[in-house]
């Protein structure tokens, strides 16, 4: 039986709210110039122009609107109370432990094990596990899960990490507008005010992911890390997080959600499958690293700094 007394929190939250919201502010203000930027490059002064308007409709949405975008991506639906009864029972149960708002529990009707969290705040965050994920762990290793996700709601992640998922997703969209418009010549194509360089365009197909990866990146892999050890405070159980985390390791390549790079810093495990030059770019710490992490705080009873 697990003790069901308040967990003692190791997080600063304060200082990590203000660090999450500095990263918030600073991701938009990215979005506001890159749009600017490459509105330039495609339609000089005009481009610019309807570049800012939509970035402002980015922003406005992104903040807004990114974890509904994010949910109907995946085609998430409410968890059923008859029918996912178990699962709602635990995140309820966790979620008073860890003294937190009930979030909404939803079902991505996938086998690839995975699960997120996502949101504008507490009060407003929703938890997301995958058919596949409830198939492939044990009652234990869900509830571990559970507490990495409510762990991400209660250190103010999962904000930052749904408009990162946005951004990133409006950037590769740029990528491929401007490939596009460097095989057919540019837009306009009547002086310099009107953009469009075929050279320029290309190297906005270039460098275009690989911000949106550093986008990505900047979230932090230390989120990882704080979210593992809050769901070992908040289920007095780190051995059940370390094992799902070998099991979803383990899961096999073509389970994995692959084709949305945009959203893989979202998920408990990295939905991307790849080594070498991949995994050093990965939104995500080894998890090799992870797990040892957890059973070293098993041992000693303490989270590992």
């Amino acid at each position: 039986m697990l003790d069901s007394s308040p967990p003692t929190v190791h997080i600063n939250h304060g200082v990590w709210k203000n660090m999450n919201s500095f990263k918030t502010a600073a991701l938009l203000i990215i979005l506001t110039l890159l749009f600017i930027f490459i509105g330039g490059l495609l339609g000089g002064r005009q481009g610019m122009i309807m570049a800012f308007g939509l970035a402002v409709v980015m922003n406005f949405f992104s903040y807004w609107f990114s974890d509904k975008i994010v949910l109907k991506i995946y085609r998430a639906q409410p968890a059923d109370e008859s029918k996912h009864r178990r699962l709602i029972a635990l995140v309820r149960n966790l979620t008073q432990r860890g003294q937190l708002p009930m979030p909404k529990v939803y079902i991505i009707p996938t086998q690839a094990p995975n699960a997120f969290a996502t949101g504008r705040n507490k009060k407003h965050a929703a938890v997301a596990v995958t058919e596949g994920l409830m198939q492939l762990l044990n009652n234990d290793e869900i509830e571990a899960v559970i507490g990495h996700e409510l762990g991400h709601v209660r250190n103010r992640d999962i904000l930052i990490g749904s408009i990162a998922a946005t951004v990133a997703g409006a950037i590769s969209i740029l990528a491929s507008m401007a490939r596009w418009a460097a095989i057919f010549g540019g837009y306009g194509g009547r002086g310099n005010d009107r953009g469009g360089n075929p050279i320029s365009l290309l190297i906005i197909a270039i460098v275009a992911p690989l911000a949106a990866l550093v986008i990505q990146m900047a979230i932090s892999r230390t989120r990882e890390y704080k979210a593992d050890r809050a769901s070992a405070e908040m289920t007095h159980n780190p051995l059940a997080l370390a094992s799902a985390l070998e099991k979803l390791h383990k899961a096999p390549v073509q389970l994995n959600l692959d084709k949305r790079p945009s959203t893989a810093h979202l998920f408990i495990s990295n939905p991307l499958s790849g080594k070498g030059m991949v995994n050093l770019f990965s939104t995500h710490p080894p998890v090799e690293e992870r797990v040892k992490r957890l059973r070293e705080m098993a041992r000693s009873g303490l989270p590992v700094k």
